[in-house]
């Protein structure tokens, strides 16, 4: 008897408590006090409908360069992102050597880190082909890109590259063209050193991605990114001479962009790729693979020398 009652009593209040839930959000449709309903058909003004809309069309405006950064120097930014960064540094500047193993285990004591941050970061750089998994024996760093895989990039970016240049000179704003500085300053602030010359590849990077964002293009900018040509070309030379010529060229490349000259963009950053391909070419060439004509890519282009 006192179950049955117990039921119907629970019954009434569940019954009351939805009548509430209901009377409640009918006032505040009333009232204008929700911001958000997907379903709403109603366009008068102000109404959750609108207001969804322009959030939705204010976040599609935003460019990249208005969300948070993707920089390793934000404090802000998940362990695992700080972790991926470093390992890349580490990468570039050859701490890390090609054909080396590596663990979780060992990578954890030595960043002074959890596992599982370091191991979001593995996983990050076995998908972009910057490690390689092996069963029960952690992770491999793969051997450097040979001379067909770099000649191959070389092109791609002799495609890809001066347009976006040229698109930056046309579209980039005032927000984008300070990032571009900050980055050149802070790889003008760097010190020598391997860990420095690693971090210079990051900010080479980010710089061609700032380059690329300004353009607009979100495929020529992603496709840029899946290459990751600042990774595999850092890795294949240690040289502080390369940061003072890359250094240079990429002033030139922004002098173009800041002055709204397309044409002189898309030449200023034509000429770097052919003068860094041509620098690490060298390489190639003294080297068991080197064959065929030094100051020529794989398209048969001419490269201007140093």
């Amino acid at each position: 008897m006192w179950s049955f009652r117990g039921r119907r009593w629970s019954r009434h209040v569940h019954s009351f408590r939805y009548d509430r839930i209901r009377s409640d959000r009918s006032r505040s449709w009333s009232s204008g006090t929700v911001g958000v309903n997907r379903f709403c058909d109603s366009t008068h003004e102000g109404s959750p409908h609108e207001v969804d809309a322009a959030v939705t069309d204010e976040r599609d405006e935003r460019t990249d360069e208005d969300r948070p950064e993707a920089s390793a120097r934000k404090a802000r930014r998940r362990p695992a992102d700080k972790v991926y960064d470093t390992l890349l540094t580490q990468l570039m500047s050859q701490r890390i050597e090609p054909g080396s193993r590596v663990t979780v285990d060992a990578l954890a004591r030595e960043l002074g880190v959890s596992q599982t941050p370091i191991r979001a970061a593995l996983n990050r750089l076995e998908a972009d082909d910057l490690v390689v998994r092996v069963p029960n024996a952690g992770y491999r760093i793969p051997p450097q890109i040979t001379r067909e895989r770099f000649e191959d990039m070389l092109e791609a970016r002799l495609l890809l590259e001066p347009a976006a240049a040229r698109r930056a000179a046309e579209r980039a704003s005032a927000k984008q063209l300070a990032r571009l500085r900050a980055v050149l300053d802070e790889m003008a602030a760097l010190s020598d050193g391997h860990t420095a010359y690693g971090e210079f590849g990051l900010l080479d990077a980010a710089f061609h991605d700032v380059v690329a964002t300004s353009g607009g293009n979100r495929v020529i900018r992603e496709a840029l990114a899946r290459m990751h040509a600042h990774v595999h070309l850092f890795r294949l030379v240690y040289d502080a001479q390369v940061t003072d010529l890359a250094t240079h060229e990429h002033e030139d490349v922004l002098a173009a962009i800041a002055a709204r000259d397309p044409d002189a963009a898309a030449y200023a950053m034509r000429r770097h790729i052919l003068l860094s391909g041509d620098r690490i070419r060298r390489l190639f060439e003294t080297g068991p693979e080197g064959e065929g004509a030094a100051g020529v890519d794989g398209s048969g282009v001419a490269v201007n020398p140093d």
